[in-house]
């Protein structure tokens, strides 16, 4: 089969851990570990988030007093599609995955008019408690919100329109690669009128990003792996319990938070509704009972 697997930025770096390089290369490999018996037996096209790595870089920028300005997002999102994907190239390697693997430096198509430009959703960077956030936000302009019982910064995720370099992911696809690409959900670009492209302050979804291209490349599935083992009916309260299968219509009823599980789930959907063809969120360390059904949440057509 032809597989999407969206990874999360958080499956590379947990909440509250020190973003230092060996950290994260330990969770790369502990990824490529859980991914390299998917990719043994299927042709696997692999987006990643860049949520952590996005907002460290941003920070940093910020701080650097040798600059006029910081860094752009779409600049930094470029630098963490780098970094992130020659770890995972380097460790599904070594994880003894034998196919041929490429990391494709991708360019996300969006719309200027896009209203996500006005309400920033995606979170970014550290997790502060809520009074150290408002002081960022009031020194350094930020916008942040409530990310569980922390807060984080918020930036900006316009809607993809899709990869300005699809026909080399797909044609690297159709020749059996395992292609790494649209890593932090591609780096958002507009097309002006004569055709210049241009990027725009934002961070795309890895995870609708992720459902574009398993539409446009016929994927077989989309799987969805992050640091959460389910779908969680009722979250947060004690009648919480995980989901082990649903239809469209049944988790299209459902609410979620927008900068977190929300645009996950609206991937999946987007993708069954497309294509007829099941998805499913989980934990990374469960890849391969994910895709058999035997864990995470599976998301079949409705009817």
């Amino acid at each position: 089969m032809r597989l999407v697997v969206a990874l999360g930025g958080n499956a590379l770096l947990e909440r509250d851990e020190r973003p230092d390089a060996v950290i994260q290369r330990r969770h790369v490999r502990q990824a490529a570990a859980a991914l390299a018996p998917l990719a043994a037996a299927h042709q696997i096209v692999l987006c990643h988030g860049n949520g952590p790595q996005v907002g460290l870089l941003a920070l940093e920028s910020q701080a650097d007093t040798s600059l006029s300005r910081p860094y752009p997002l779409d600049v930094l999102v470029a630098q963490t599609q780098g970094m992130i994907g020659y770890w995972l190239v380097q460790e599904l390697g070594n994880a003894g995955v034998a196919r041929r693997a490429a990391c494709v430096l991708s360019q996300t198509l969006v719309d200027p008019d896009d209203p996500a430009f006005g309400h920033p959703t995606k979170f970014i960077g550290a997790s502060y408690d809520q009074d150290q956030a408002r002081a960022l936000a009031a020194r350094l302009g930020w916008a942040v919100a409530a990310d569980g019982p922390r807060w984080r910064r918020v930036v900006a995720s316009p809607r993809p329109l899709g990869l300005v370099e699809i026909e080399t992911v797909r044609s690297l696809a159709d020749a059996g690669a395992l292609v790494v690409c649209g890593g932090g959900g591609g780096v958002p670009v507009i097309r002006s009128e004569t055709g210049e492209l241009t990027g725009v302050e934002a961070v795309v979804d890895k995870d609708l990003t992720a459902a574009e291209l398993a539409i446009t490349l016929k994927a077989d599935r989309l799987l969805v792996l992050t640091d959460v083992p389910a779908i969680i009916r009722g979250y947060g309260t004690p009648d919480a319990r995980p989901i082990q299968a649903i239809d469209t219509d049944a988790l299209s009823a459902m609410t979620f938070p927008a900068g977190s599980m929300g645009p996950k789930v609206q991937a999946c959907v987007r993708f069954v509704r497309a294509t007829g063809q099941p998805a499913a969120i989980g934990a990374l360390t469960d890849a391969v009972g994910i895709l058999a059904g035997r864990a995470g949440t599976t998301i079949n057509p409705a009817g």
